[in-house]
């Protein structure tokens, strides 16, 4: 047995844990805590699973699931990066790139790369498994604040043009995903007031 290869396996399935400590900024379902960065990952890996028939595009579901599970592995290092922070987005890939070079090369070198790939995959946005991975990243957070009467969107602020350019891409991966969150969880936190209809918010 390759010892030294496994206990540098085990550090890093150590290290990774740190996931579980990265708060996003969005509220679970009953509204009364944030979620993390490793729950995230974990309800949409199993999304990937129950979805998957909804790509516009056939997938490999178990690369779908790989690349949702190591997609924010980074920020163990880099930090979550709020989708409406512009000043934060402006150096976000930088950090990133950092991050994914420090935090992969702890692995042996042909595990490295296997992550290193399913990572650059999500962020190249070109496959039809990354372009799906992408639109359950977008999915799955609508869903909660639907779920969680829109408390994020109201405690930001947030307006429907913000939330429609943070998912002007979502349909490349799955157009019914889309028009059902459309629909189903922006729609209805529009109309209980939850999020603000850039129509109806007051001119300057």
């Amino acid at each position: 047995m390759n010892n030294e290869r496994l206990s540098q396996i085990v550090d890093f399935c150590k290290l990774i844990d740190k996931e579980k400590f990265i708060q996003r900024r969005t509220y679970l379902s009953d509204g009364e805590r944030l979620e993390n960065d490793a729950e995230h990952a974990w309800h949409m890996a199993l999304m990937a699973l129950l979805l998957s028939e909804y790509s516009n595009a056939e997938v490999d579901v178990l690369k779908v699931v790989s690349i949702l599970l190591v997609h924010d592995l980074v920020e163990i290092y880099a930090g979550d990066t709020f989708a409406y922070d512009e000043e934060g987005k402006k150096t976000q890939r930088q950090r990133e790139l950092a991050a994914a070079e420090r935090l992969f090369s702890k692995l042996p070198e042909d595990l490295a790369h296997k992550m290193r790939m399913l990572w650059d995959e999500f962020e190249e946005w070109e496959s039809p498994e990354s372009k799906f991975a992408h639109s359950l990243d977008n999915f799955q957070p609508l869903m909660l604040q639907h779920a969680s009467k829109g408390r994020a969107w109201r405690e930001g602020g947030r307006k429907l043009s913000e939330v429609m350019e943070r998912n002007s891409r979502s349909a490349e991966g799955s157009a019914q995903l889309w028009e059902f969150a459309r629909e189903n969880f922006i729609q209805p936190e529009i109309d209980a007031g939850n999020l603000m209809d850039d129509l109806d918010t007051p001119k300057e």
